[in-house]
């Protein structure tokens, strides 16, 4: 209990922090609105979004009645497919980035912590998985397994999972010889208690930055993939609703509004997801909030030294001409 009680503690003032923080605030409310829209879909949404029977109504502009207007083809009301595409975004991007956080921090502090043989091997794995052309192999095994997307993010995590692994592991390194980790070991604690209890939660901030900022590049990714043909084709997704607009002339046509929709549900869930990410970075390294390396620089070079550096700019770019 008193272990659940102090991670039930943590968790809350982890959340007070980035609710203080204005970036962090922002993307909190944008999922919790989506969140919202993903669960209470049904009763949110005016229309079917699956009734492909109103072929009286496609094309329709916005309106009272449909006020996103009517897809191209089939007549289906777009506010409630933007809707019902809530679910597929937010299940995808955090189903995958979840899993993705356990799998890549696990093996990344296996490898930092235990060393030698398990280190070699998992980072050689690393190796060779950040070199395999991604979009080719995805195509192959969605073509092969079926266009699911249980399948897409089994694809994503098999993918996923190496950066975080490499980021996590280096900072392993550092952690295992700190002297509590030290003192642990002479204790007599096994591997698994010391990596679980101690070397993982001195990571744990940055795999929830990491997950934060891995959903909203799945969730690119999943639009993406879907808009190729690669989701699931009898389900509703934002990068489908892309599709169907391409392919039935919503810009050969004029027909805005089945492109704006899905393309501002994209842009909402990602930005807030990189907005919770960003804050979590903040809450981690605070000279993180002061600005990029680039306008610290900039802001501390003497006269001198800017003139000396425009200088340098000039001459490549004259000699490259």
């Amino acid at each position: 209990m008193a272990v659940i009680k102090n991670a039930a503690l943590g968790i809350a003032v982890f959340f007070k922090k980035l609710w203080a923080d204005k970036q962090g605030r922002v993307g909190l409310i944008i999922v919790g609105l989506l969140s919202v829209c993903a669960v209470f879909a049904p009763l949110i949404a005016p229309y079917d979004p699956y009734d492909v029977t109103m072929r009286d109504d496609k094309g329709l502009s916005p309106s009272l009645s449909h006020l996103l207007g009517t897809s191209i083809t089939t007549g289906q009301d777009i506010f409630s497919m933007l809707i019902y595409g809530t679910r597929v975004s937010l299940s995808v991007g955090l189903i995958t980035g979840v899993a993705i956080a356990f799998l890549g921090s696990m093996l990344g502090v296996c490898a930092g912590y235990i060393g030698g043989l398990c280190d070699f091997l998992l980072m050689r794995v690393v190796d060779i998985m950040i070199v395999i052309p991604t979009l080719p192999l995805t195509i192959l095994i969605t073509n092969v397994f079926g266009k699911s997307y249980v399948v897409i993010v089994l694809v994503f995590v098999l993918f996923g999972w190496t950066g975080l692994a490499r980021t996590v592991r280096s900072q392993v390194l550092q952690i295992k010889n700190a002297d509590y980790v030290k003192a642990a070991e002479l204790s007599g604690a096994s591997r698994f208690f010391i990596m679980i209890h101690h070397i993982l939660p001195a990571v744990s901030n940055l795999v929830v930055m990491s997950t934060a900022l891995t959903c909203a590049g799945i969730m690119i990714a999943e639009a993406g993939l879907s808009f190729l043909g690669l989701g699931n084709p009898t389900a509703i997704s934002w990068g489908k609703m892309l599709a169907d607009a391409q392919s039935g002339g919503g810009v050969l046509f004029g027909q805005w509004w089945t492109i704006l929709a899905p393309g501002i549900g994209i842009f909402l869930s990602v930005f807030s997801f990189m907005r919770i990410g960003l804050a979590i970075e903040g809450i981690i390294d605070p000279r993180m909030k002061k600005g990029s390396g680039m306008k610290t620089l900039i802001r501390h070079m003497q006269g001198r030294e800017l003139d000396e550096l425009l200088a340098s700019m000039e001459d490549g770019y004259e000699q490259s001409t």
